[in-house]
């Protein structure tokens, strides 16, 4: 029985960040391990309300007060099998989801900090790992069937994982040298260490999934090839087209690029990969453009490369630091101020300003951003912006970087071989069976545009229940979520 008056009995409290002059020496995770008094602590908060909507805030549909009370009553065995139940990966979304469960925990109602859920999360599966509660699950009788999964991140993973359980040979396909998609080389190691996906990746080879990396699907092995070799596809190859600005004048600058160019480029030193990046911050000043997730991987890679200087864009006003009940009321996903761990380590964040011109130095190099103060009005589903007057100045930019949200789908060689077609928002539609063509199945951001990664986990295991359905199994696999195209309650990664 949980206690219904813990969160009286104890505040909100995290683990204490690394100190910002340790932690931006190197590329470790921002935050230690909680040590376990505090987290039954925390666990211990939660009340299992009557009607628990942080689950309707969980596209995963996590059973969140239950591996709670299990965590606060030192239960590490049960609560991982809980966690398991309705999450493959809870070592990535306790490290990467914002958590729009803690946005719905019915702890806002009453104006008090919400239970800390993704603290708790992580902190189940660090110590499943630790006690070596995280085996190979054994898996069913072969059934004779193959599925290929194009693509390695949390949703191919979670979909190969769940097929390989029932008993599909699965072979995943990545085009990079190592498996993890954005996991691996998009998240910068001071969020998301990479022995995290090495462990797990073990696991998997282990129940049978079999991976193939450097392998370009539509260039090196062809749709038809796939087609002739397996009983069904599922292409979960991401939502990798930045949104870019052509019509900014000086566009075409050397110095400007693509954020997810410097994040990759980044990533592939820290990982070995590569002695030296041609993106670098070392004694630059940076501007980045955008407000997200995105922009923050950018700021903190900027400070770990020793940038001279820092400055963050974002179009939109300042956002307030408390919910506004009447704009968004509970349990919705409020508009407020998201301050990141690399806001703390230096840098400049401006509001409400858009970029008017990349400003050249005469050979062709950017060495300045001049920027206006805007106002934003949305009419109609369009976004107008109107120009302050004399609000214009420039800000030094030896290198910006644009993080201004995804387009949806890059791979054009890929859809072109096997029929299908991206729409207006640049994802593939499917049916009510997730297929975008007989046999072809479509999961993730490559379905439903630049998401969270709790939606990639949760398509990626919906996807497999359908697949396994289509190929004849007899075992029903649990189907979290539906096919949709509805715009999300809470902002992609941008």
């Amino acid at each position: 029985m949980p206690d219904p008056s813990g969160f009286l009995k104890h505040e909100r409290r995290l683990p204490a960040r690394r100190p910002v002059p340790v932690r931006i020496a190197d590329w470790r995770e921002v935050y230690p391990s909680a040590e376990e008094g505090l987290i039954r602590e925390q666990a211990t908060r939660c009340m299992d309300c009557g009607i628990p909507f942080c689950h309707d805030g969980c596209p995963l549909g996590n059973r969140i007060p239950d591996w709670n009370d299990l965590v606060r009553t030192g239960n590490w065995a049960a609560a991982i099998e809980a966690l398991h139940a309705t999450n493959n990966f809870p070592e990535f979304t306790g490290r990467l989801c914002p958590a729009p469960c803690e946005a719905a925990c019915v702890l806002g109602i009453g104006g008090r900090a919400p239970v800390a859920i993704k603290q708790v999360e992580v902190e189940i599966v660090n110590r499943a790992f630790d006690l070596d509660l995280v085996t190979p699950r054994q898996t069913a009788a072969p059934s004779g069937r193959r599925v290929a999964v194009v693509g390695s991140g949390p949703a191919g993973l979670a979909a190969a994982q769940q097929l390989v359980r029932v008993g599909h040979g699965v072979t995943v396909y990545e085009r990079d040298d190592a498996i993890g998609g954005l996991l691996r080389y998009g998240i910068p190691d001071f969020k998301l260490e990479k022995e995290h996906i090495d462990r797990r990746l073990a696991q998997l080879t282990a129940e049978g999934v079999e991976f193939r990396t450097g392998v370009d699907v539509g260039v090196d092995v062809t749709a038809e090839q796939l087609r002739a070799e397996y009983d069904a596809v599922l292409l979960a190859c991401g939502a990798l087209a930045g949104r870019d600005t052509p019509a900014t004048p000086g566009r075409a600058l050397r110095g400007v690029h693509q954020a997810m160019e410097h994040l990759v480029a980044a990533n592939r030193v820290v990982a070995g990969r590569e002695d030296s990046t041609p993106i670098d911050a070392a004694g630059k000043h940076v501007v980045i453009i955008g407000g997200g997730d995105t922009a923050a991987d950018c700021l903190g890679v900027a400070h770990r490369q020793g940038a001279a200087g820092v400055h963050q864009l974002d179009l939109y006003p300042r956002p307030p630091r408390e919910r506004d009940e009447e704009r968004d009321p509970w349990p919705t996903w409020p508009w407020i101020l998201r301050e990141y761990p690399a806001h703390e380590e230096g840098g400049e964040r401006v509001f409400a300003v858009a970029v008017q011109e990349f400003v050249d130095d005469g050979t062709g190099q950017v060495r300045a951003v001049r920027i206006a103060e805007v106002t934003v009005e949305k009419r109609d589903g369009q976004r107008l912006l109107t120009v302050v007057p004399g609000t214009e100045r420039e800000l030094p930019a030896d290198l910006v970087l644009l993080a201004i949200g995804f387009e949806g789908t890059e791979e054009q060689p890929l859809l072109d071989q096997f029929g299908v077609a991206r729409n207006r928002r640049g994802a593939v539609d499917t049916d009510d069976t997730w297929q975008a063509g007989p046999g072809v199945f479509v999961a993730g951001d490559m379905h439903r545009g630049a998401s969270l990664i709790v939606w990639a986990i949760a398509e990626g295991r919906a996807a497999a229940a359908a697949i396994h359905r289509h190929l004849g199994g007899a075992e029903p696999l649990p189907a979290p979520v539906a096919p949709s195209t509805q715009p999300l309650a809470v902002p992609a990664r941008a």
